[in-house]
């Protein structure tokens, strides 16, 4: 779980729009609107939103979903310390509070009876009961509740019920394209613009996979990765091999396939 402050105009994430998303969020926010963010992983959504966050002039309290995260983890919990016990707030409590962008990242991963605790945030309520203290918080001005998921991969295990889908705004994320991509990849990853293309003309190719039984595609950020490795010495083909093929897959074809792709790209 990760804090952030407020940023100052000197410290703007870097991002580049594909389409409206900044539009459509700045009118969710002012509308007091939940939103969804749907994409593959490494596509820029957490990236998108420490911009917005930024932009809109918001702390940010992100938080990693998972299996064991339990709706104690959000809201909080009584702690004992040697003078007796004392309440501390959760992550979801402080946002409340603060006024805070909350960010929960791939919260399929999170338990069902832990999803339903962000339900009366998502609506006009725009409460949070705390059941432990008997409170019942209303979300302080400039709160906004954001979430994300890969439908793409998740969906074979599990997908968030429509009762809690319906309760936000979706923004749809994809891999930029090409001429963006080659942007982020040269600016993120410290490359030459002919690297940056070749990268990004790699991770394309690699891609067209998915079909042949690949379960997750080269990410944007594995492609940056790649980068800053030519970028510091590492000779292009190990770069690749160790950023981009090895993580995607243990799979001999899949993998001989990838190196293939490689070798072709980078002649």
């Amino acid at each position: 779980m990760t804090d952030h402050g407020a940023a100052d105009t000197s410290a703007a994430p870097f991002y580049l729009p594909s389409g409206n998303e900044v539009a459509v969020f700045e009118q969710c926010h002012a509308h007091k609107l939940a939103v969804m963010l749907k994409g593959p992983t490494g596509c820029g959504k957490t990236r998108f939103v420490e911009y917005m966050a930024w932009r809109l002039k918001r702390p940010l309290i992100t938080i990693s979903c998972h299996d064991d995260l339990s709706a104690s983890d959000l809201v909080g919990r009584f702690l004992i310390r040697h003078d007796g016990t004392a309440w501390q707030d959760g992550p979801l409590t402080r946002a409340v509070r603060e006024g805070a962008i909350c960010y929960l990242d791939e919260v399929v991963e999170a338990r069902q009876d832990t999803v339903v605790v962000l339900h009366p945030l998502t609506d006009y309520r725009r409460i949070l009961p705390v059941d432990k203290t008997g409170e019942t918080l209303e979300a302080a001005p400039g709160f906004q509740l954001v979430v994300s998921y890969n439908p793409g991969y998740q969906r074979m295990l599990k997908d968030l019920k429509p009762s809690t889908r319906q309760r936000f705004v979706a923004l749809d994320f994809n891999f930029p394209p090409l001429a963006t991509e080659v942007a982020i990849v040269e600016r993120e990853g410290s490359a030459d613009y002919a690297t940056a293309h070749a990268l990004v003309t790699l991770g394309q190719r690699l891609r067209g996979l998915q079909d042949r039984g690949l379960a997750e595609v080269p990410s944007t950020r594995l492609l940056i990765a790649a980068a800053c490795l030519i970028a510091s010495g590492i000779p292009v083909r190990d770069a690749c091999y160790a950023a981009i093929v090895s993580p995607l897959s243990d799979e001999t074809t899949l993998v001989g396939a990838m190196h293939d792709l490689v070798d072709a790209t980078f002649v």
